[in-house]
């Protein structure tokens, strides 16, 4: 049997049944000592680095000092402009601002961001690109310090501000490039998956998502005497034992591996991790967690073994001030700006269908205190009591209801769901303290009647306006995932977490993802 190339989309790999070295002619299967071909005898990282490889890095660089240049010019005709600068103060400024351009690709390169695996998530380059900010503009002080010219004070605090949104600006557009490129088939890694237990299949289905930088081209089933069929992978190619795992990898030209850690027994990784790395692939292992963001666990040792040591979730403290702060503030400018939206559907509301302008219902709150959640009416006025009848044509799992096509929702409602405009009633919620701006999505106590004991730890958080689950999709979610988003929140919760989601949030409602 041969193995076809995964980046072949001519032919597909064989499933005819699992594969072992000896079968695609690379070394005999009873071969006492794996032989690795010598040209493959190379470190992990130049193993892999193409001349494309190289010259993307280097654009990605290049594009960091051009976006710093931009900032500093910028800045110097804003402020020099205002303050009527001389040429001469100009000069002195742009000069040290010269001085200092080699200084940031280091920045950068020191934040590891010339790295996609430690840029898998928005918000973890979003950190990065303030502290490189940061650090770049009190290098740019200390240069001209040590240069004996004192940079103007406003200057500076522009130039930060405006480099800060500059290079977040153009991080967020090279990674939306890179993900165009990954999702027509580009700037993907090709990794072999170690392992075959139920961890290793949730992997390879996180790896469906190309925007994540892999393809994955086979499996390895650290068991040689359990066959694996290969349909029940895909119709990938499988090894059957780990002994010619390296040799395996480099016949599907993959340039990395990942352990499922569940899958390995004691005593076998140490010796596996070895010939990996001998043979120049990447190599990543899991943690054996799920939905346990990074920013909670340390590695350290015990004894011989790395363990990872696991924070608690903070929802105490300074912390639940802040967002209370900014919950209400924000939302308080939120009401004022939105009046005159208000006003109009309102009258909209008024003019379309009889009825109140708002929908006041029962929704359970943190600790299962009841509270009134509003809402503009987008439905007729009967629409509780004929809820029972429409049950049958629930499109929605578990206790959640929804129907795509809602015969109870009026044309007017249909707009404002469609824009969220129905939402907003609930800015004062969030000013009450009834609600938040994010969280989990604020349930009805019919719902969490039929809950299981593990959901309700969703009630340690106030609900929310907008969540993990409404920028994921809505009402495209499941129950299921609707059920782990809102608990990977209440345990995962973070200032940073609520920054992501209120950024997201912008365009689900701008494009009506999910909205019903």
């Amino acid at each position: 049997m041969a193995i076809t190339d995964p980046r072949n989309d001519v032919t597909e790999p064989s499933a005819a049944s699992v594969v072992d070295v000896g079968a695609v002619g690379l070394v005999a299967s009873d071969s006492p000592q794996l032989q690795v071909p010598g040209h493959h005898e190379r470190g992990p990282v130049l193993s892999h680095l193409s001349l494309k490889m190289v010259l993307l890095k280097a654009g990605v660089v290049l594009a960091d000092v051009l976006t710093i240049v931009v900032a500093y010019t910028v800045t110097t005709i804003v402020v020099g402009t205002g303050a009527a600068w001389s040429t001469g103060q100009i000069d002195d400024h742009l000069r040290i601002a010269a001085l200092a351009l080699p200084v940031w690709p280091i920045l950068f390169a020191r934040q590891q961001m010339y790295a996609s695996r430690f840029l898998t998530r928005l918000m973890d380059e979003l950190r990065r690109v303030v502290h490189v900010v940061f650090v770049g503009t009190v290098a740019l002080v200390l240069i001209g310090w040590v240069a004996g010219m004192d940079l103007d004070h406003l200057w500076v605090l522009c130039f930060l501000l405006v480099a800060l949104g500059c290079v977040t600006l153009e991080r967020f557009l090279i990674r939306r490039w890179f993900v165009h490129r990954r999702r027509t088939g580009r700037s993907l890694r090709d990794v072999v998956i170690i392992g075959t237990n139920a961890e290793a299949l949730d992997l390879a289905e996180a790896l469906e998502n190309p925007a994540l930088g892999y393809r994955l081209v086979g499996f390895v089933a650290t068991d040689p005497a359990e066959a694996t069929d290969p349909a029940d992978v895909g119709g990938l190619p499988v090894l059957a034992g780990t002994a010619d795992t390296v040799s395996f990898a480099h016949a599907l030209k993959a340039q990395g591996v990942i352990l499922a850690t569940t899958s390995l027994e004691l005593g076998l990784s140490n010796r596996l991790l070895r010939e990996l790395l001998d043979g120049g692939l990447h190599v990543e292992i899991t943690s054996g967690l799920r939905d346990v963001t990074p920013e909670r666990m340390t590695v350290r040792p015990l004894g011989r073994h790395p363990v990872v040591y696991l924070e608690p979730a903070r929802r105490f403290g300074w912390r639940a001030v802040a967002k209370r702060i900014f919950d209400t503030v924000l939302s308080t400018l939120a009401l004022i700006i939105a009046t005159p939206v208000l006003i109009i559907a309102a009258v909209a509301i008024k003019i379309s269908s009889p009825g109140p302008v708002l929908f006041r219902q029962v929704r359970v709150g943190r600790d299962g205190e009841p509270f009134f959640v509003l809402k503009l009416r987008t439905m007729v006025v009967d629409a509780e009591d004929r809820l029972a009848e429409l049950m049958a044509q629930n499109e929605a799992d578990g206790p959640l209801f929804k129907m795509s096509d809602d015969p109870r929702i009026t044309r007017v409602g249909r707009i404002l769901r469609k824009l969220s405009i129905d939402e907003l009633p609930q800015l004062w919620n969030v000013v009450r303290g009834d609600m938040s701006l994010i969280g989990p999505r604020p349930a009805l106590p019919r719902e969490v009647a039929q809950w299981g004991d593990e959901l309700h730890e969703r009630l340690r958080v106030r609900p929310g306006i907008t969540g993990m689950w409404q920028v994921s999709g809505r009402s495209d979610t499941g129950f299921e995932e609707y059920q782990r988003l809102d608990l990977f929140y209440v345990d995962n919760w973070s200032i940073l977490i609520d920054m992501g989601i209120l950024l997201r949030t912008v365009p689900a409602v701008l494009t009506g993802r999910g909205a019903s």
